[in-house]
């Protein structure tokens, strides 16, 4: 046997050469399994569902620590962008609703009449976020983004906060977001996205590459959960390609802006 396992607990590698074997550490494996589920595909759903659920704890502390308590203005200007105004007793969908973050704030603001429906396919984080609004108003769902258990045009809007990047398959999931809408629904995506700015992309990058994995692996207790973020930031399209996309997938009237020297995007699209 070739090598010695640098800790306890390790995993058996094929190994370079036919008849021998190699060891990876456990670290090792989850960095690896990580940085494939960062990429669309298969692995992308089992693995982003299994971390999160992990994760859905500390979730939001992590959330509002990690960015400085911006993630709370950036939820404000997505929910206006949703236009509920226009129905104001609506029925909406938050798609990857996480711990209901979103649908808690939607149903706070002054004059929303109508409910949420919050669709996530980690049970634990829907869980996490039960009691932060009343229950008449914000309903958890545990669904896949890809097949809703919801009528054709039967939602009034929909919103994602940084849920998008972590379908297995975006285009699926822009098309089924748009069967749910009814003539005339906005669907708003919130989501992190690369700097413009060679000088502002530098900091952001040695932020989520390093101090960002390190506190969040430190804090959730889940070694490489905060390292699959980064990466699939990195994988996720610009903010003009994903504007392309949500066209190509038929919504119209589709314009986008960035956030905070373009650290996170904001889109929005109607349908027709």
């Amino acid at each position: 046997m070739r090598g010695t396992p640098p800790e306890p607990a390790a995993s058996l590698a094929a190994a370079a050469a036919p008849g021998e074997v190699t060891w990876m550490a456990v670290k090792d494996v989850e960095a690896a399994e990580a940085r494939a589920a960062a990429a669309w595909g298969d692995e992308k759903r089992a693995y982003v569902q299994r971390i999160f659920s992990q994760i859905a704890p500390r979730y939001d502390l992590l959330n509002h620590l990690l960015s400085f308590n911006v993630d709370r203005r950036w939820r404000r200007e997505a929910i206006a962008a949703l236009d509920w105004t226009r129905r104001p007793a609506g029925r909406y969908l938050d798609v990857c609703a996480g711990t209901l973050d979103v649908g808690a704030q939607l149903a706070r603001v002054p004059g929303f009449r109508g409910s949420v429906v919050g669709a996530d396919f980690a049970e634990p984080m829907l869980r996490a976020g039960l009691g932060k609004a009343p229950p008449e108003v914000v309903h958890p769902v545990v669904a896949d983004a890809l097949g809703l258990p919801l009528a054709e045009g039967s939602m009034a809007g929909a919103i994602v906060a940084f849920g998008i990047r972590n379908l297995s398959d975006l285009d699926a999931g822009l098309r089924e977001v748009l069967r749910v809408l009814e003539p005339g629904g906005r669907f708003v995506i919130l989501e992190f996205s690369t700097p413009p700015s060679p000088l502002v992309r530098a900091g952001y990058h040695a932020y989520f590459h390093h101090v960002l994995p390190f506190i969040g692996g430190l804090v959730s207790g889940h070694r490489t959960a905060y390292r699959y973020l980064p990466a699939s930031v990195a994988n996720f399209p610009s903010g003009r390609a994903l504007a392309d996309r949500m066209t190509r997938a038929g919504f119209a009237g589709v314009h986008w802006r960035p956030l905070t020297l373009g650290v996170a995007a904001l889109h929005v699209g109607v349908r027709a």
